[in-house]
């Protein structure tokens, strides 16, 4: 534990990302630590009935191959790498693993962290009448996987036992990072700033390239780079600061405002932001461009964490199908609308003849005609269109109806169907997420390495405290929702602001940063959580919270039942919600003449 500076770099941000990311970290030689994220929700429930079916299947398939081909660099550069890779069987991935080295010559020590898999207690949870913690519902009857998320410090008593490689289950993304940083700096589990920081740092860098400028709201600004993205790495300090860059001569884009998007993807309150090592707030944070490519985050701090692990449970809730097509000409919009209520009509007709029940849920989008853009679309008259029509129904046999009876439409129905080289819609099983909490005194964490079980004990909880409240700052006089302002200007919100949006299951966030700290007042006033509803009101059924993040000069939004059912379950072409921020970036303001004649707006 004597590095000052500790470089943990992130080679993949979900199963299926990039396979250049591991390597050109590994030959950037500017990482110590090497993560690698590959878990999500529909990741583990398929994991868990791959499992079910093959004992020795549930882990991310390729990360042995990943590792075992990049082991000569690992060893070379003395770098050590930590991943969720083990999904619901971790244990055989690290056969899988040592297997590989063994066959390529190479010794590398490989530990295991089990213990979220609870699945077999599912009954157990069932019995102790534990409810979903957003809407109250039952546990389900036949899950097909329950995972606690983890924490960092099983991680880092593997990384202390001597382990290079460590293979977790499910735990929080950003621990994949602040294990390494326990590790080396001996941070305690009540050195609750210190814990925030390095959690900011792994939440920063746990979706790869996003870290580096990818998929910001300037776009254009790194549009030259995207073919050789840089993936992300963390300098962090002892402190807890760091400093976000990218291995040299990479692709990317690292400034406050592309760090800034990425802090206020997918969190919830800024000032409670809940893991399981520790209670983060991020609403007085400090970036600063230390350099090209390079910028330098502080000013997190933590509080004690609660008592309990969040459990994400995934069950089965029937059939799902979707199917596309592409309608052009005149009145496009219209005929596309018309196809889709023919095909449910005819099959709605067919199920009745055949005894069957009714279509759960069915969603129609006209993908070229701004759908998501509800009232305030602006292309209704556009010639060529995409129809998406999805439909959820209890009965699998029902769907195959629905499947059969979908391509039939390109001759019996409007002219200038196309499309459909696809074939016909899959019929394939809709997955639900469950989110509830346990106590952390029920979970046992279990950690070895090469198969020898290490003495873990579960860090004590402290005692939970409340963020302290803040006032919020006068707003500067504005037009307010009323209308416009004598002398002013009607501009769009990315005219003033940036932004990311993402999901929390059926809860989106959206993230909006003022591009200058005198529009924040006008951010206030204006884009309230009341009119942030009414602009989706084609999509928000629940309430609309809004949050300020006074060191980002801005505000995260949450719309709470806004996704479908959340990302899973949803039905429609975007259910994690990532492209609502874009969508809210037309959002309409009233600004000062005098702003325009500056230049102080973005065009």
């Amino acid at each position: 534990m004597t590095k000052e500076i500790v470089r943990i770099g992130c080679g993949a941000g979900f199963w299926g990302d990039s396979a250049e990311g591991p390597r050109q970290l590994l030959e950037s030689g500017q990482v110590d630590y090497l993560i690698l994220d590959y878990l999500a929700e529909i990741t583990m429930s398929l994991l868990a009935r791959s499992r079910s079916k093959d004992p020795a299947a549930g882990y991310a398939t390729d990360f042995p191959d990943v590792i075992a081909r990049l082991a000569a660099l690992i060893k070379k550069h003395k770098v050590r790498v930590v991943t969720n890779a083990g999904g619901v069987n971790p244990k055989a991935c690290r056969q899988v693993l040592a297997e590989r080295l063994q066959a390529a010559g190479i010794e590398l020590r490989i530990g295991v962290v089990e213990g979220d898999d609870l699945l077999g207690r599912a009954g157990e949870l069932k019995r102790q009448g534990i409810r979903e913690m957003f809407s109250g519902a039952e546990f389900p009857d036949k899950p097909w996987s329950a995972n606690a998320y983890l924490g960092a410090f099983p991680i880092a008593a593997a990384l202390d036992a001597g382990a290079d490689i460590v293979i977790t289950g499910r735990c929080v993304d950003s621990a994949l990072a602040l294990a390494p940083l326990i590790h080396e700096f001996g941070w305690a589990a009540t050195d609750y700033d210190r814990l925030a920081a390095g959690s900011l740092a792994g939440h920063v860098i746990e979706c790869g390239t996003q870290g580096t400028g990818g998929i910001v709201t300037d776009w254009r600004d790194s549009v030259a780079d995207w073919d050789r993205m840089g993936f992300p790495i963390a300098e962090v300090a002892r402190d807890g600061s760091f400093v976000v860059a990218k291995p040299a001569g990479s692709g990317g884009r690292i400034t406050p405002e592309t760090v800034a998007e990425q802090i206020v993807y997918e969190i919830g309150d800024p000032a409670s932001y809940l893991l399981p090592d520790v209670t983060c707030d991020f609403r007085h944070l400090s970036l600063r461009q230390a350099g090209a490519d390079r910028v330098e985050v502080s000013g997190a701090r933590g509080r004690a964490p609660t008592a309990s692990y969040k459990v994400s449970v995934t069950y089965q809730d029937g059939f799902r199908a979707t199917g596309t097509m592409m309608i052009g000409g005149v009145e496009a919009v219209a005929k596309a609308r018309a196809v889709a209520e023919a095909i449910l009509r005819r099959t709605r007709r067919l199920f009745t003849d055949r005894g069957l029940p009714d279509y759960l849920r069915t969603d129609v989008e006209v993908l070229g005609a701004e759908a998501n853009w509800g009232e305030s679309a602006r292309a209704r008259g556009t010639r060529e269109v995409i129809l998406k029509l999805a439909v959820h129904h209890p009965d699998k046999a029902a769907l195959e109806i629905f499947s059969r009876e979908f391509l039939p439409s390109a001759t019996s129905m409007a002219q200038g169907i196309t499309g459909f080289a696809g074939g016909r819609p899959s019929v394939t099983p809709l997955v639900r997420l469950f989110s509830c909490l346990v106590p952390k005194s029920s979970v046992a964490v279990a950690v070895e390495v090469d198969g020898v079980a290490l003495p873990f004990r579960a860090p004590e909880a402290g005692v939970q405290t409340a963020a302290v409240a803040e006032e919020t700052a006068a707003s500067a006089p504005t037009a307010g929702e009323g209308g416009p302002r004598a002398g002013g200007r009607t501009v769009p919100l990315i005219a003033l602001a940036y932004g990311r949006s993402g999901d929390k299951g059926d809860t989106a966030n959206i993230g909006v940063l003022a591009r200058r700290p005198e529009f924040v007042p006008v951010l206030r006033e204006q884009l309230t959580a009341k009119a942030v509803g009414r602009y989706f009101a084609h999509f928000v059924r629940g309430r609309v919270e809004r949050f300020e993040v006074p060191g980002l000069h801005g505000f995260n939004f949450l719309l709470h039942e806004a996704l479908g059912g959340g990302g899973m379950a949803s039905l429609r072409y975007d259910p994690q919600g990532k492209m609502m921020a874009q969508i809210l970036m037309d959002f309409p303001l009233q600004v000062p003449a005098e702003w325009s004649e500056r230049g102080l707006l973005k065009t």
